[in-house]
């Protein structure tokens, strides 16, 4: 398994744009965005740091491997 990179908040949801997902909306510090199919719902924190478990949790909750949101960083 790979080591997780340290990215911030909007670098996360750039790469979950190329996986097929869309900004529906923001509240505050958290983005929040959807793939309709598969459907999935993700908040991803607008932190210049993200945490590895947070990274992580928003990386299982969109069904990739480490490896593929690597490769789409």
């Amino acid at each position: 398994m790979s080591k997780l990179p340290r990215i911030s908040g909007r670098e996360c949801v750039a790469a979950l744009t190329k996986a097929g997902f869309f900004v529906r909306r923001q509240e505050g510090s958290h983005i929040i965005l959807r793939r309709h199919d598969p459907f999935a719902q993700i908040v991803v924190p607008d932190h210049r740091e993200l945490d590895r478990g947070t990274l992580r949790a928003i990386i299982r909750q969109a069904g990739l491997s480490v490896d593929e949101f690597m490769g789409l960083l």
